[in-house]
């Protein structure tokens, strides 16, 4: 009677001949778990950002809370204050946000008189976004309150530390964006 061998078996016994024996199941095995020995919560990168993510927003929360759009409507207006004002698409691709929702966050923004949007002097088909006055005043508010609660969570980080810590998380933050492509640009 002939032997019977599950498909998995089957593809095992092939690979372990082709390849010499590197490749079987117990040294796989050896290597996966000498791989999760290695790890650990403290040092997992994703956990560490998912960790301090979470607790920021519930920091942040009450500094963004009035303000149209929370903490979207606080990206839009720091994007604003940097200079120049951009289009409304541009601003989008800054603060990696749909098209179409950041047309009703400006509708919003707008509302409260913390935005204005203007026909752009060099594409009349397109709209210039510009921060007022009050919109510049909300943002300081916001700014302070926030700065606060940043101060909260990097309370055991020297002055040097939470510096540092900005700056590499800027650029890891600019390759993330980099990286991203959004929906509407995505090829098919």
């Amino acid at each position: 009677m002939p032997r019977r061998y599950s498909v998995g078996k089957k593809i095992c016994r092939r690979a372990y001949g082709c390849y010499g024996g590197a490749v079987s199941p117990t040294s796989e095995s050896k290597k996966a778990r000498d791989a999760v020995e290695d790890l650990a919560l403290d040092t997992d990168l994703g956990w560490a950002i998912r960790l301090v993510s979470t607790a920021f927003r519930r920091v942040a929360t009450a500094s963004v809370a009035d303000l149209p759009g929370g903490a979207r409507g606080y990206l839009v207006l720091v994007a604003l204050a940097q200079g120049e004002p951009p289009s409304q698409l541009a601003l989008a691709k800054e603060v990696s946000l749909d098209r179409t929702v950041m047309t009703y966050l400006l509708d919003d923004l707008e509302a409260h008189d913390l935005v204005l949007r203007r026909p752009d002097p060099r594409d009349r088909r397109a709209r210039q976004v510009v921060l007022t006055e009050t919109g510049r005043a909300r943002l300081g508010e916001v700014r302070r309150s926030l700065a606060s609660a940043e101060a909260r969570l990097l309370a055991d980080l020297t002055d040097g530390d939470a510096e540092q810590l900005r700056a590499l998380l800027s650029r890891v933050a600019q390759t993330a964006q980099r990286e991203l492509v959004a929906p509407d640009e995505m090829k098919c």
